[in-house]
């Protein structure tokens, strides 16, 4: 069977791939590498991949969409950034742990099924594609059918004992979770798809899925600094992002200033052709994804929401931003995940209604809080049921931080010092 990449760009099939059905050889356990080996294939990985990196983000602007400006950072900023913090730490991390009995060695799982998506697919990969391997684990890895060149730069970067690739229907995908051969998957998508996986699974499993990612503009804020990053945080990628904000509660009293400046920065967006350097917003990745989008924002229209941009709308992948006020959770576009350039701004009038609002909901990945305070923000941000909370910041993953989720968007533990545990099973040497 075939399977073909159409590109958002101009429609045009961009690849095409034979699926894999022979998965046996795929499963072969771990070589035996020294940890200084493995750091040194780390190493040499993130350095190849900074070499390419206008290479690999011209890939991806035809793959998904995102403007040519900005692809090439996903492997020089997040992706460089992430796989070096781990390699720093590795050592300490996957050293013996001392009992007064004798030890505790932290033994490598075998085989780890890296499943990642199409929106980040090289920051979401690296997750768990270089602790795995630092922890002495083999890598079958499994890229969305929308981006395949991924996984063959992967395997191009890695000699195919430590990583393997494979082109795989949905049907393939859940026969593999199910093998006692897999030691560990990590997949990051949909909340359907993370159900099935989970289904599917013997090995324990870690699981990166929806958002709908809130933020709260308190009195005191930075007005100017909250506008200009969550309007980022919002639109960037066209809104295709796991911890993008979806919605935003300020405080009555900054409301209008915050809406006006909003409106005004989101008008400054160039929709067009993502190779053109002047673009900031490029088509979605598929005609069906910004038809999902246009039909949302539509819904919450012709029940009360005031749209703010008047762009014009070519119609297809490509779909201008949207700004919506007069809205509230009796709407999906408040309450179920949108993953498109389209945001939600409500007026709260206590810290109480904005915590409600912010907890009021399905899914718990991040929360931003803006305000001069940093006690009101670490008091605010342990009642938010999230996996992390930012203060003056959002849409962003610090490496040294445990990237979690709680309730749809997911469990598991990426990154940070806790991210080698979910690689690796405890041996008990008692002497």
């Amino acid at each position: 069977m075939i399977q073909r990449t159409i590109s958002p760009v101009d429609g045009s099939v961009y690849a095409e791939r034979e699926l894999s059905t022979n998965v046996d050889a795929l499963l072969a356990p771990p070589p035996k590498l020294s940890l200084a080996e493995r750091i040194a294939l780390c190493e040499a990985l993130v350095a190849k991949f900074e070499a390419e990196a206008d290479a690999i983000g011209e890939e991806l602007t035809w793959q998904m969409g995102r403007p040519i400006r900005y692809t090439p950072n996903e492997i020089r900023r997040g992706f460089a950034e992430r796989a070096r913090y781990m390699i720093s730490i590795a050592e300490q991390c996957l050293a013996d742990i001392p009992a007064p009995a004798g030890f505790i060695r932290k033994e490598p799982v075998g085989v780890v099924f890296t499943i990642a998506p199409w929106n980040y697919p090289y920051l979401c990969a690296v997750n768990s594609i270089v602790p795995a391997i630092l922890a002495g684990n083999a890598v079958l890895l499994k890229a969305s059918a929308q981006t395949p060149l991924v996984a063959e730069r992967f395997a191009a970067a890695l000699p195919p004992e430590v990583l393997r690739y494979a082109h795989l229907s949905h049907e393939s995908v859940l026969k593999l979770v199910g093998d006692r051969r897999i030691g560990f998957v990590s997949f990051t998508g949909s909340v359907a798809g993370g159900r099935q996986i989970e289904a599917a699974a013997r090995a324990p499993l870690a699981l990166e899925l929806g958002g709908k990612d809130p933020a709260y503009v308190r009195a005191d804020a930075d007005i100017a600094h909250a506008v200009e990053n969550l309007v980022d945080g919002a639109m960037f990628n066209s809104g295709q992002s796991c911890c993008g904000v979806e919605r935003i509660y300020v405080d009555r009293a900054v409301y209008a200033e915050f809406v006006e400046r909003a409106v005004a920065l989101t008008n400054d967006y160039v929709l067009g052709n993502p190779f053109d350097k002047a673009t900031t917003l490029g088509p979605m990745v598929r005609s069906a994804a910004a038809d999902f989008v246009r039909a949302q924002v539509a819904e919450a229209v012709a029940q009360g929401a005031v749209a703010h941009i008047h762009m014009p709308d070519p119609g297809g992948a490509y779909l201008p931003p949207q700004i919506l006020t007069n809205v509230n959770h009796s709407m999906r576009v408040m309450t179920e995940e949108t993953f498109g350039p389209v945001v939600g701004i409500m007026p709260v009038d206590s810290e109480a209604e904005a915590i409600g609002l912010m907890n009021d909901s399905a899914y718990g990945l991040t929360a931003s809080i803006w305000t001069t305070d940093q006690a009101a923000a670490l008091r605010i941000g342990a009642q938010i049921d999230t996996g992390t909370v930012y203060h003056n910041r959002c849409d962003y993953l610090a490496p040294s931080l445990a990237w979690t989720g709680v309730k749809d968007s997911g469990r598991g533990t990426a990154l940070s010092v806790l991210g080698f545990s979910q690689f690796t099973r405890p041996k008990s040497f008692l002497l």
